[in-house]
């Protein structure tokens, strides 16, 4: 069932997922803090609005789909699991920890919610492509999202998969891009530029939708008229901040894969 929050409520709900990302990994002692940071806008207007799910009934058939191909991003995934209703908040608390249903990287097997394992980057797309196809053979009319890094299309298997869903016409399949420029090395462009981003996909056969990565009218706005596309897969390019909402984690690639000290975390909390 999708859920009616309105702008508003959506813009609080993103400040206490970022919340609990920064207060999760700060307990942790490790994990990823800009990537997750910048996915918050974009997994809350999935999880809050956009997405048919049900927390009560996580394998109900009717669902639409989530793939966190950028699969080191799993805090801001957990935060809104844990929001939703798949599992209490308190979980959070356990995050990286040896036994814990929350690790570093999705566990479909771990915790509720979870559609598939990821963490090995590029073949998130491989698997919506599947699960996307899988329900038009049910003749379900469910839709899969799948959320990627920019630095992670840099990866061969990505445009693989990006011809393959054109081929196909997998219409029911909407794949989105946390486009914040920074990977664990550097910057993007000057590790392997992806640009022209949106003409690479336009020119594989997908219907493009560039967006602010954290203007939620906006995301929301090209998820919807995603819905009516038909024929092809859709795309929104959302423009991010890495380490958003924190200004001094913003456009950090030292915060790449760091968690926060004590004394952030207090900062951090005070700005949000």
């Amino acid at each position: 069932m999708k859920s009616t929050h309105n702008v508003k409520e959506l813009k609080e709900k993103a400040y206490q997922v970022r919340s609990d990302i920064l207060d999760m990994l700060n307990r942790a002692g490790s994990g990823h803090t800009g990537g997750s940071l910048s996915a918050a806008d974009i997994l809350t207007a999935l999880y809050f609005s956009q997405m048919n799910h049900d927390p009560k009934k996580p394998n109900w058939e009717e669902r639409d789909r989530f793939v966190l191909s950028k699969g080191h991003g799993a805090p801001a995934l957990y935060a809104v699991l844990a929001r939703c209703g798949y599992f209490d908040p308190e979980e959070l608390k356990s995050l990286r920890k040896l036994g814990s249903m929350l690790q570093g990287h999705p566990d479909m097997n771990a915790t509720p919610g979870v559609e598939i394992s990821t963490g090995s980057l590029g073949q998130g797309l491989s698997i919506a492509n599947g699960m996307a196809l899988g329900l038009k053979l049910d003749k379900k009319s469910s839709r899969v999202y799948v959320l990627m890094g920019d630095g992670e299309i840099q990866e061969g298997q990505i445009w693989e998969a990006a011809m393959s869903a054109a081929h196909y016409k997998i219409d029911n399949l909407c794949a989105l891009v946390d486009l914040n420029g920074l990977q664990i090395d550097g910057p993007v462009k000057t590790i392997m530029n992806i640009q022209p981003i949106a003409d690479k996909w336009q020119s594989f056969g997908w219907h493009v939708f560039e967006v602010d990565g954290h203007d939620l009218e906006a995301i929301l706005d090209a998820l919807h008229k995603a819905e009516k596309i038909k024929g092809k897969p859709s795309i929104v390019i959302c423009t991010t901040v890495k380490g958003k909402g924190v200004s001094f984690f913003e456009n950090k690639v030292e915060y790449h894969g760091v968690s926060p000290t004590d004394e952030e975390l207090e900062r951090a909390l005070q700005e949000l």
